[in-house]
């Protein structure tokens, strides 16, 4: 460590040789602060104005040392350039294709050159400043006549970069599990790579899995040489067995399976003790569908683990079920694992982690830690030292109800973290519930009546269990992003109750003995059922684990079901929003939604309308949480921003559309 007046005195001598040579610096080139756990090159990269990994690096922190946009100039942020996704072109020549759920690639940008995927799993590279395409890939999975890949249909979110010297390549995980590894200066596929730059990943697994029910939506994290690749399995009772989500280590250079680890613990492996009467032979899914995190320094891979089949009754899968809906640590060279703990036991709830764990070095008690954080569907944030596993602030095992469903037997406790606070509510009682005028608080409490009510590890149950904030509420895949020189982290999290249902199924549905159907659940008079903020950023000290301060997100003031009861103030909307963190702001976006209105029956908007749900894009003060400017947009945001410099500006963009919305990249700048 440098005496911090030798520091400064090189920091001023490096800034004279820059104006002496003329060297255009980045803003916060030279004073960059380093990301947890990336290389010296990835922190480089991001000082230069890059952003080489799906959220900037692979901590996941969705931070960038940039500071042109600042306090004093947020509200001249304008339009630069849309980009048109080349799917249009083949949907309207082949609309049997089927629409996509949504377009939610999100950008990379390195050296003047943005690579993204496309919902088809085409890949683009587009000039950063002009938004002008330089060339696009097409692996015509549309054409294998399989029809929509698994759950959500067409939809991707991004690819990977890796480089070594003057090999520089764009790693693509498509619809139909295929990995492909193209040449990123000419977009053709690396022949030495697999088969012709290519790799099925549909093949080698512990047993064969139909391509309908396998495929690939986040990008995959490439440490010490190694692409790790998780997978998206359909979440339905109706295949069984299902698809195994094990997690594998393929090497980048040339395609050879290096290494597999089971998600279900096998045979003789640890944790197979807590899968009774050798479930474990026949469960799957477990699988890791969101990004995953990685320490480049460290070697490690931080894995998200899915809840196993099926989401919301476990009687054919007693015990624990390790590494079911579990944070799992492994060494990125061979796939040995480090550590794990497990968020949910023997999981009933579909609490699978959504979203990749935040790397941030912290200060706890005079103790410099690194750490791991990952944000959750129950709105808890788990925090661990990432060399060890071990919790930062304890966690304590707490009793939960026991399940009413014959067969079932659910855990007898759950983990429970005392620090920090869960950063939403966490159940439906009747002091959660929409509260607006008196007459509507009475309305709610007789919707929530009708179903069963409780703590948040409440089992399912054949009445019907209301779970909040819910499973797709609480923190989603829009994840969290993180403030290194602050140690603050920014959670986005929504109220979205939802009830699930236990019932025998039809012979034509499940040989299972139960399934659990989710359905959400509105409010009185089309008004959502809990009290506001419906959709918020919550900020946490990391350093302390203390709530900062919450701002809703999203302009409720302007919808119509808000109008009749003389609501003024912003009570946020019930839609995911992404945030992103640079050196002088913190920037949200806002996603529409995608599927029938939540507002049923009060807000009666056109399909297209839905899509396009009052879209902004806001900037904060990020230390108080201030809005310093609002930007009108074209549609609302599908997928997470990034922000970048080239040509002396420094550029947001993220993608829109999907469903019946035209599918671009939008670029803002000053």
């Amino acid at each position: 460590m440098l005496p911090k007046n030798r520091e400064a005195k090189l920091r001023e001598a490096g800034l004279r040789l820059a104006v002496i040579l003329g060297v255009a610096l980045a803003p916060g080139a030279l004073n960059a602060q380093a990301i947890p756990g990336a290389l010296p090159e990835s922190t480089k990269a991001l000082a230069q104005g890059e952003w080489p990994a799906y959220a900037g690096t692979y901590a996941a922190a969705r931070y960038s040392p940039l500071a042109q946009i600042d306090r004093s100039n947020a509200r001249d942020l304008h339009i630069a350039w849309h980009w048109m996704s080349p799917d249009q072109a083949i949907k309207d020549a082949k609309p049997q294709i089927g629409p996509s759920f949504a377009n939610e690639s999100t950008p990379l940008m390195i050296g003047g050159t943005l690579y993204t995927s496309t919902s088809l799993s085409q890949v683009a590279a587009i000039d950063a400043v002009s938004g002008v395409t330089k060339w696009v890939f097409d692996p015509k999975v549309h054409e294998n006549g399989l029809g929509l890949p698994a759950n959500l249909g067409w939809l991707h979110r991004g690819v990977a970069y890796w480089r070594n010297g003057d090999d520089e390549r764009i790693v693509i995980l498509t619809a139909f599990a295929q990995l492909i590894v193209l040449d990123a200066k000419t977009g053709k596929p690396v022949p030495t790579f697999g088969t012709d730059g290519r790799l099925d990943l549909a093949q080698g697994l512990r047993r064969p899995v139909d391509r309908d029910y396998y495929t690939m939506t986040s990008p995959p994290v490439i440490v010490r040489g190694v692409i790790v690749v998780g997978s998206s399995v359909m979440d339905w009772w109706g295949h069984r067995p299902p698809p195994p989500g094990d997690v594998r280590g393929f090497d980048v250079v040339s395609g050879r399976l290096l290494w597999t680890f089971h998600t279900v613990a096998q045979g003789e492996e640890p944790g197979v003790e807590t899968w009774e009467n050798d479930s474990w032979k026949e469960t799957g899914n477990a699988n890791v569908w969101a990004p995953m995190s990685a320490d480049e320094e460290l070697g490690y891979v931080y894995l998200p683990v899915s809840t196993p089949t099926n989401d919301y009754y476990g009687g054919h899968r007693l015990g624990d079920g390790l590494y079911g809906e579990s944070l799992v640590c492994l060494d990125a060279a061979t796939g040995k694992k480090v550590w794990h703990y497990q968020l949910a036991h023997h999981g009933l709830w579909d609490y699978d982690p959504p979203a990749a764990p935040n790397l941030i070095d912290i200060s706890v008690g005079g103790k410099r830690i690194k750490a791991v954080a990952q944000p959750t569907k129950q709105a808890f944030l788990y925090v661990f030292d990432r060399v060890s596993g071990e919790p930062v602030w304890p966690i304590e095992e707490q009793p939960v109800p026991a399940s009413s469903v014959p067969g079932e037997r659910a855990s007898k406790t759950q983990p429970v973290p005392t620090r920090p606070a869960p950063f939403d509510i966490q159940s439906a009682r009747d002091e959660d519930l929409i509260d607006v005028t008196p007459e509507i608080h009475k309305e709610a409490i007789d919707i929530a009546a009708a179903y069963d009510r409780g703590g948040l590890f409440t089992p399912p149950s054949q009445r019907g269990t209301i779970l909040v904030p819910g499973i797709a509420g609480g923190g989603n895949w829009t994840g969290a992003a993180i403030d290194p020189e602050t140690g603050m982290l920014y959670v986005s999290t929504v109220r979205l109750p939802f009830v699930v249902t236990i019932s025998r199924p039809e012979p034509w549905e499940s040989t299972y003995d139960f399934i659990g159907k989710p359905g959400y659940l509105p409010g009185p008079r089309g008004l959502p059922l809990l009290k506001p903020p419906f959709g918020s950023i919550v900020a946490i000290d990391m350093n302390t684990g203390d709530q900062r301060w919450r701002i809703p997100v999203g302009r409720s003031e302007a919808m119509p079901w808000t109008q009749g009861f003389g609501i003024r103030e912003r009570l946020g909307l019930p839609n995911r929003s992404w945030a992103l963190v640079t050196k002088t702001v913190m920037i949200v976006v806002q996603a529409g939604y995608f599927g029938r209105s939540r507002f049923v029956p009060g807000l009666n908007l056109p399909i297209r309308d839905l899509h396009n749900l009052d879209p902004h894009l806001w900037v904060y003060d990020k230390t108080s949480g201030e809005m310093l400017a609002e930007i009108e947009l074209p549609a609302n945001a599908s997928g997470a921003p990034i922000t970048y410099m080239a040509g002396g500006k420094q550029y947001i963009a993220f993608p829109v559309g999907g469903g019946p919305l035209v599918e671009e990249l939008i670029a803002l700048t000053l």
